[in-house]
């Protein structure tokens, strides 16, 4: 496949087979559910329980009724999710790991994230920047 150099960046120029990375504005990313673990009898100090989770769609964060979270354990989480969307290399520790400790280090809580589907998003419907 014919490669092009564009802005320093190598991209792969669409084929007559349907390589559509190019010739359509799509994009996907994974659902992720983010379920709080703890080991038992372990110091709980954040609020959460075992069980307690939260889902991310898109960019919309999704909390069953009646359950909260705490702000610092999602400050803790944010930065981590935005990659964990993303599809990654087999040997990315992103790819790998899934737990995240809570950001008080005295409490035993665990968060585990967890990939579901693929959610296929288009660029303009996200954007006003237009692409290159």
């Amino acid at each position: 496949m014919a490669k092009i150099e564009h802005e320093g960046t190598r991209i792969r120029k669409p084929s007559q087979h349907g390589d559509r990375r190019l010739s359509d504005d799509n994009f996907e990313l994974y659902d992720l559910r983010v379920e709080v673990v703890a080991p038992e009898g372990g110091a709980v100090y954040c609020g959460a329980k075992p069980g307690d989770h939260f889902e991310l769609r898109g960019e919309m964060l999704h909390l069953p009724p009646g359950q909260g979270f705490s702000i610092y354990s999602l400050g803790a989480l944010l930065p981590l999710l935005a990659a964990k969307q993303r599809p990654t290399h087999p040997n990315d520790w992103m790819t790998t790991d899934a737990e995240v400790a809570c950001p008080d280090p005295n409490c035993t809580t665990r968060f585990r994230i967890k990939r579901g589907e693929k959610r296929r998003f288009s660029h303009a419907a996200t954007t006003a920047v237009k692409r290159p």
